[in-house]
């Protein structure tokens, strides 16, 4: 592939780059994407989870009659209602409560989150309704009584971000695309002062590359200010960085399968309660941060989650009992006026450099698919490609082209098929066709031996943690049991692609190095 030419290089495989991907590779643009660690390692995985349109920003957008902040609502909840058709065995309708301690909140709360279904029209999810102090108690039994008056309950959506994330490139893949994780960018290549091509390092291999292309998307999320003063070191700050940490708990702390939404904590920010993955995931955004390849959670962070638990539930909870935790950096507009990142409107800008370097930041989840679009669209007029119009807004992804429900996996228990349908959708039957002998790794859990062997095959994994952390979230569900079949997964690894002792054992040491921390 070296000196290939490409109409365009994406940098980062994340939720945008991977979307940047797809929309340009089913225009029939020859696309690479390069992503220097494995996909959706940062900030895309670390998500709260939730595809929305934002009931926050909707309130600043009422209140300060902003309709920047309107039309992002807006555009959220047209985007969710597509995530929810084109992934369907990813993407799920969530019910959310919010517990109120004041009467005079009930009518405030259910206006606004009223007026949130009247924007979705007919991709709602559900109608807003008053739930009452007894209904709320005996959903939450642990919630804090004293005080309580009721509830709002609404709908929102919930997803499995890196999950989606390794769907897209798949689906990219489909469409002709080149996808290449632990693939470094060491610089770009100049032709005339434009940027022309880039360098790259396998970081497996430790051989380097070199691509031409007639144009080049740096969508490197938190990273993208760095990229750009790769590109001209004279560049100035376009990003604010923002934290979001998460714990996960067991189901017993949240035994419904609807979530709380605490829509202003002390300190202002919200705080999220979910039902994920047979898990209560806990978790906030908006608080400062530097940037780090590694985020980790602080004493502080834990602290401030377990404190707000208690000011909202008749229950203390002992640090020893957090499953799991871990922190994504999100990438914002840069507002130098905000003193806090909460009150950035968290939408996205594109941008090029004087060499042509196409650089978009900011954004989010919910709205990636939006984004890529835009990002093609502005790459087709700057370097006169074809102009051929998007075609991501009904397409179906990887996994969700059937009726997985009908896929004939009989040879499996329930509880696994079930399962590989939820993760795999239609793929599932192939999924477990990739061994004689699907095996349980965990007793605890229907993670199987069959899906190392498919995301080996199937979904770029190279190393241990892209299958527990990211292609099954085990290490963000349940770290220690993650721990427990390292080796059995490092072994299955080995045999697949012919390491030799030393890289196992290596492998083995830098596992275990990450999962003894943050995840």
């Amino acid at each position: 592939m070296s000196n290939e030419q490409f109409d365009i290089i994406i940098i980062g495989g994340g939720a945008t780059g991977s979307g940047i991907a797809l929309d340009a590779a089913s225009r029939g643009f020859k696309t690479l994407l390069l992503e220097k660690n494995d996909f959706s390692e940062g900030t895309s995985s670390r998500s709260t989870k939730m595809v929305h349109g934002g009931v926050r920003y909707l309130e600043a957008a009422v209140k300060k009659l902003d309709k920047d902040q309107f039309n992002l609502v807006k555009e959220g909840l047209k985007e969710r209602s597509r995530l929810l058709k084109n992934a369907p065995h990813l993407c799920t309708r969530l019910t959310l409560v919010t517990p109120l301690y004041k009467w005079w909140e009930i009518p405030y709360m259910f206006t606004g989150l009223f007026l949130y279904d009247f924007i979705s029209g007919k991709r709602g999810l559900g109608r807003t309704s008053v739930v009452s102090k007894n209904d709320m108690i005996n959903t939450f039994p642990t919630i804090k009584k004293k005080g309580l008056v009721g509830g709002i309950k609404y709908y929102d959506g919930s997803f499995n971000d890196s999950r989606l994330n390794i769907t897209l490139l798949q689906t990219a893949e489909k469409y002709g695309a080149i996808c290449k994780n632990y693939s470094e960018v060491k610089s770009f290549i100049y032709t005339n002062d434009k940027i022309s091509g880039l360098e790259m390092e396998d970081k497996i291999t430790g051989k380097t590359y070199t691509y031409n292309s007639t144009s080049i998307i740096n969508a490197t999320g938190a990273f993208s200010d760095k990229v750009r003063k790769m590109d001209d070191k004279e560049a100035a700050k376009m990003l604010d960085l923002s934290s979001g940490v998460h714990i996960v708990l067991d189901k017993k702390y949240l035994p419904s399968n609807e979530g709380l939404m605490i829509p202003k904590t002390q300190d202002g920010r919200v705080l999220f309660i979910l039902p994920w993955m047979g898990k209560c995931l806990v978790g906030t955004t908006d608080e400062k941060t530097i940037l780090s390849e590694h985020p980790e959670v602080s004493q502080k962070d834990l602290d401030y989650i377990l404190e707000h638990l208690e000011i909202y539930f008749d229950l203390k909870i002992d640090k020893s009992e957090i499953l799991s935790s871990w922190s994504g950096i999100r990438p914002l507009v840069s507002a130098p006026k905000s003193s806090s990142t909460k009150s950035i409107v968290r939408d996205h800008i594109i941008t090029s450099s004087n060499s042509g370097l196409i650089s978009i930041i900011g954004g989010k989840w919910t709205t990636y698919r939006k984004m890529a679009e835009e990002v093609v669209d502005y790459t087709i007029n700057k370097f006169n490609l074809s102009d051929i119009k998007c075609k991501t807004k009904e397409l179906k992804l990887i996994g969700s082209e059937i009726q997985s429900e009908n896929l004939k996996i009989d040879f499996v228990e329930k509880d696994i098929k079930e399962y590989l349908i939820k993760m795999y959708g239609d793929k599932a039957l192939l999924v477990a066709q990739s061994t004689n002998k699907i095996q349980k790794l965990h007793p605890k859990y229907c993670l199987t031996n069959a899906e190392v062997l498919y995301s080996i095959k199937y979904e770029f994994v190279k190393k241990p943690l892209d299958f527990l952390v990211r292609r099954t979230s085990l290490s963000l569900i349940d770290k220690k049991a993650s721990i427990e079949i390292l080796e059995e997964v490092l072994t299955i690894l080995k045999d697949a692609l012919s390491w030799d002792e030393e890289t196992l054992d290596n492998e083995r040491l830098e596992a275990l190095s990450i999962l003894n921390k943050d995840i």
